[in-house]
């Protein structure tokens, strides 16, 4: 239990900045990797829905093995290189400055192409994950370990909040305006942006860049950094590389924490390609606009945000494992249930003639029984999504064993990386296997059973009376 005087205490500046970093980064995968510039990407850059799921997922798959490779290393050794500012302010820099160049990214090519855009998003995602562990290296420096459950929960809970703000801020001035005759909205989109041009989608990437060069300033100002540490950069790799080989050989003898993290590893990175695809997976399948996409977004963050809430009811009551087996049941149910939707066919059963039907509302989005399916399917997958996170580490903490709980949260993060490809390799497989979105989604679905069934040979992690 934290004592109240913990709690009560107020984070110092550098810790309150380590988590602004965290809040100014996020709004990225909202804004680009999710919702409005990556399909927009896959449905009118690449001009096939199906070509651009392939595409999106090919460039997801080329970073993840990067990271993959790479990443881990990284992070076995920062402590014994010393100071982390130095590689994360050129990382900053690189990666906004590409995001601010997805703006030349024209609907014809022009400017920054097919080509250039897969380039920039590789280099970007490798470089969030690297920023990811120099981060996080920052954290104990930052806040000290009586207060780093503070900062880290700060730094969640600003990126949940800006990343709504930023989506709700683009829906009011770019996507809704000249599209509803409603008074508190613009007649045109701000800026004089062209939306012939698609202009209102590509401006998510300036923003997104510029938010998070505002949101890294203070850590790079208030955050104390680590001292120069006496080893040179090969020594510390060698030992890095010893540390991970140290800390996988843990892993031996303990039967039930090796079969949870294979199993995480199979349905963290399945529900990862959930959320990153959805996008996507909608613009082309669905059809849907940038107007609704951004609505789609700021609703299912709501509700990922109550998917937290979810986990600790879930955990408290039935124990993590049985919760985590629910959560991945009930993604995996979603998810199944999504393939089985389209504009003219619901749950694969039932036919819909949007020509006939008469709309749900007289709304600018979500008009039809299809979107409405869809929407409240997204709602279930957010809130199980972000529950299965969160019961997830609280499996981790029931299965550690006393005073190795450093060590072993180290593995689980070396095993978030491990396959971080292989729902982008997959859904790049299947989609152009089948030359099908639906198939790169059912790809994501086989991927999430083996982890549920993975999940079924865990012992323990039961209800906190049951051990």
């Amino acid at each position: 239990m934290i004592p109240s005087s913990v709690t009560s205490e107020r984070l110092p500046l550098g810790a309150v900045s380590w988590s602004l970093f965290e809040a100014g980064r996020n709004p990225f995968v909202m804004l680009v990797t999710i919702y409005v510039f990556m399909p927009y990407f896959s449905t009118i850059m690449v001009g096939d829905p199906i070509k651009g799921q392939a595409l999106v997922a090919a460039y997801g798959q080329w970073a993840g093995w990067i990271v993959a490779l790479t990443a881990p290393l990284l992070g076995a050794s920062i402590d014994r290189i010393g100071p982390r500012k130095p590689l994360l302010l050129v990382s900053t820099a690189v990666m906004a400055a590409l995001m601010i160049s997805l703006w030349w990214a024209r609907p014809d090519g022009s400017g920054l192409g097919i080509t250039g855009v897969v380039v920039a998003a590789v280099v970007i995602n490798v470089l969030f994950g690297y920023t990811e562990v120099l981060h996080n290296a920052m954290l104990a420096q930052a806040a000290g370990q009586r207060l780093a459950h503070k900062a880290s929960g700060l730094g969640l809970a600003l990126s949940n909040a800006i990343s709504v703000m930023v989506l709700i801020f683009v829906l009011w001035a770019f996507a809704l305006p000249g599209k509803v005759p409603w008074s508190w909205i613009p007649t045109e989109p701000l800026f004089g942006l062209n939306s012939a041009a698609h202009e209102p989608e590509r401006i998510v990437g300036p923003i997104a860049g510029m938010l998070f060069l505002i949101g890294a300033l203070p850590l790079f100002l208030f955050t104390p950094d680590m001292a120069r540490s006496n080893s040179s950069i090969g020594q510390a790799l060698s030992e890095g590389v010893g540390a991970l080989r140290g800390m996988v050989g843990k892993l031996r003898g303990h039967r039930d924490m090796s079969i949870f993290l294979c199993a995480r590893m199979l349905y963290v990175d399945a529900m990862t390609a959930v959320l990153l695809f959805s996008g996507v997976y909608a613009a082309g399948v669905m059809h849907w606009d940038t107007l609704t996409m951004l609505g789609y977004g700021v609703l299912l963050s709501i509700f990922a945000a109550l998917g937290g809430i979810l986990g600790s009811k879930l955990d408290a009551s039935l124990g993590p494992k049985t919760a985590i087996q629910i959560e991945v049941l009930m993604t995996l149910l979603g998810l199944c249930a999504v393939i089985g939707i389209s504009p003219e066919r619901i749950l694969f059963l039932w036919s819909y003639d949007k020509a006939t039907a008469a709309p749900l509302w007289d709304g600018p989005f979500f008009r039809t029984l299809p979107d409405l399916v869809y929407l409240l399917i997204g709602f279930s997958n957010a809130a199980f999504i972000t529950a299965s996170y969160a019961s997830s580490r609280t499996l981790l903490l029931r299965l550690t064993p006393p005073g190795e709980s450093g060590t072993f949260f180290g593995i689980f993060a070396l095993s978030g990386t491990a396959t971080v490809w292989l729902g982008s390799l997959l859904v790049h497989m299947a989609t152009e296997a089948y030359h099908s979105q639906q198939a790169g989604m059912a790809a994501i679905a086989i991927l999430m059973g083996c982890g549920l069934i993975g999940m079924c040979f865990v012992r323990g992690g039961r209800t906190f009376d049951e051990g």
